[in-house]
């Protein structure tokens, strides 16, 4: 597949409602047992991004989510019971040898970001999806050297970074202790009573997008 001949929006519209439909499937016997509803929100938004891009998965190998090193992480509010965050965004913690560093970017050609959630807790369901290039978003990169600066000094312990994103809000900014940033939108989608549809599609962040200073 290829982004550039190949209009993935078909596509990516099927795959969400898909999981939607999954999702409000399994939420009856969530709510009959009373545990969190069944929903594997890492695979589905990996699933997503190689649609939309045309990058496939690693074939379930070890190793980054996408066969050109790139990486995705998600977060889902729908009956979440907690705060939901993207978790683990920087390498750290590990006996890998580029852990805790920032090369660990450099082999890193994209970083995408998928949020399942509502703009208000009445509103039907969405899905946004953003795109950062950790190997030439220099705003992006002093972020993440300060919070690795931040570790190797003791000032933070925990080794999972996360970030906060604008979970019921029209918002592209992330926040973190290190940086609050403006991140590059990639896709929006919003469901109504025939399904998912497309509020906004950018797929020049691929080439051009860069993070910016909130």
């Amino acid at each position: 597949m290829n982004p550039k001949t190949i209009d993935p929006l078909p596509r990516v519209l099927q795959l969400l409602d898909l999981h939607h439909g999954s999702f409000c499937r399994a939420l009856p016997f969530a709510d009959e047992t009373y545990h969190p509803v069944a929903c594997d929100t890492r695979a589905w938004s990996q699933i997503l991004v190689s649609i939309l891009t045309g990058i496939p998965g690693q074939k379930r190998k070890k190793g980054s989510d996408l066969v050109d090193g790139s990486d995705v992480k998600a977060a889902i509010t729908w009956k979440a019971i907690d705060t939901p965050r993207f978790n683990g965004v920087l390498k750290a913690g590990t006996k890998a040898e580029q852990s805790d560093k920032l090369e660990s970017l450099d082999g890193m050609p994209y970083l995408f970001f998928v949020l399942w959630d509502r703009f208000r807790s009445t509103e039907p369901e969405r899905c946004r999806v953003w795109c950062v290039r950790p190997q030439k978003d220099r705003v992006f990169r002093n972020m993440c050297k300060s919070w690795y600066d931040k570790r190797a000094a003791g000032e933070i312990t925990s080794a999972n970074f996360q970030l906060h994103p604008p979970r019921e809000k029209d918002s592209d900014l992330f926040r973190n202790t290190c940086g609050n940033l403006i991140y590059p939108l990639l896709l929006s989608a919003e469901r109504d009573k025939n399904g998912f549809h497309v509020v906004g599609y950018h797929p020049e962040v691929l080439r051009t997008g860069k993070c910016k200073q909130a």
